[in-house]
């Protein structure tokens, strides 16, 4: 799975007009599943995003994570984390999972975060969304769980 996660003083998203997620401080989560993923990779990235310490604190060290913060979360699905530029000028996606398997992990992954007490706020999967956020920083982050979970640890 692939996650870009920014720090956001709002955001929001729209489909038809109609504002169906929307969040003061906290994190835009965009999310991408890839054909392998599995519920094991949802939860560790969930785990791994709302457990980042990006806020600052008192001295302006980013020390202060979610919770410390009362933030809140927005999760927008995008299989276009998975194109692959790599030859001509339009982009492939045949390395993102097939609809069924993307939405089946994209709700997976929001009851994650439900249950590890950051209920999100969302979009819908597959539909036509307007996106905007208010970065703070800009803090942003990209998150694989294929470079995450197979990474030495360090000593």
């Amino acid at each position: 799975m692939r996650a870009v996660l920014t720090r956001v003083n709002s955001a929001s998203v729209t489909i038809d007009g109609q504002v169906v997620g929307k969040i003061g401080k906290g994190f835009l989560i965009l999310l991408g599943v890839g054909p392998n993923d599995t519920e094991k990779e949802c939860r560790y990235l969930a785990e791994k995003a709302l457990s980042l310490r990006v806020f600052e604190d008192a001295q302006e060290k980013m020390n202060l994570g979610l919770s410390d913060v009362g933030g809140q979360v927005l999760v927008v699905s995008q299989f276009t984390l998975y194109g692959n530029c790599r030859k001509g000028r339009r982009p492939s996606f045949v390395e993102a999972a097939g609809p069924e398997l993307g939405n089946r992990l994209y709700e997976q992954f929001l009851k994650d975060c439900e249950d590890l007490g950051f209920p999100p706020q969302h979009g819908q999967f597959g539909a036509s969304m307007q996106v905007e956020s208010v970065n703070d920083g800009p803090v942003t982050l990209i998150l694989d769980t294929d470079e995450l979970m197979n990474a030495p640890r360090r000593g």
